[in-house]
């Protein structure tokens, strides 16, 4: 069985770079209509351009996850525009590390506010839509961090702990519609931010994974496309993790 992603319309928060943009690549190369969510308008417009250069079909908005009324107009102008939604990614997160005893109440409160009140306000959002049409594919991008904890994290972990949860209720909400709800939960990823690392911190990370290496953006993308296409049409409530092993219980 294909995906069957063409002009299957995907909105991806958080999209203008990082994972979120490989995402975006992603479904574009398969032909899907990919609309770009973020908050910074300037990047949306370069990752929309960026996605267009390479023959894909790409539309962005400039938006907040945690503004209910703001990513409700969102919505309901790709439906005008585009007819349905058919595959939503909550993808837009922040970390604010701190050792907890250091950790400041706004610290705790941006992480939750970005990571899981916006993923609850996109999901509740989009629910209408599909609720209308009867399918769709809803796509939380948690972190192993959920699963495992990490020092340091206690804000992110939580959130993304409690967006594993969420997912899970979702699901069994969603199921009598037709509509999966499903979570990804990536490992340690090559990114803008890891580039960053020493050798040695990178080889530390790698010693840890039964694979050896760190994740690419791209796969979590593949795993994106899978969850949001017609091969993955009996999986729902699932966290899957793309840690290269690390999780294994």
């Amino acid at each position: 069985m294909t995906n069957n992603l063409k002009d299957k319309v995907i909105i991806i928060t958080g999209a203008a770079r990082g994972i979120g943009y490989a995402i975006a690549e992603a479904f574009a190369a398969e032909q899907a209509k990919v609309v770009i969510i973020d908050i910074m308008s300037d990047a949306v417009n370069s990752a929309v351009s960026a996605i267009k250069s390479i023959g894909g079909k790409a539309y962005g908005y400039t938006g907040n996850v945690t503004d209910s009324s703001g990513i409700e107009a969102i919505f309901a102008d790709v439906v005008t525009q585009h007819g349905a939604i058919d595959c939503l990614v909550n993808n837009a997160g922040i970390t604010r590390d701190n050792l907890l005893l250091r950790m400041k109440e706004e610290e705790w409160q941006l992480v939750m506010d970005i990571n899981l009140k916006g993923s609850f306000i996109c999901t509740q959002k989009v629910f209408k839509h599909m609720m209308k049409a009867r399918k769709g594919s809803i796509i939380n991008i948690a972190s192993v961090v959920g699963l495992m904890g990490n020092a340091g994290q206690a804000n992110y972990a939580a959130s993304k702990g409690g967006l594993i949860a969420f997912t899970k209720s979702c699901a069994k909400e969603f199921a009598g519609r037709n509509i999966r709800v499903n979570a990804v939960a990536p490992g340690f990823i090559e990114t803008e931010m890891t580039a960053s690392l020493s050798a040695e911190v990178r080889a530390d990370y790698a010693n840890v994974i039964p694979l050896n290496k760190m994740g690419s953006p791209m796969d979590v993308a593949n795993l994106c496309l899978f969850l949001a296409g017609d091969a993955s049409a009996y999986i729902t409530g699932q966290t899957m993790a793309v840690d290269g092993g690390l999780t294994m219980q």
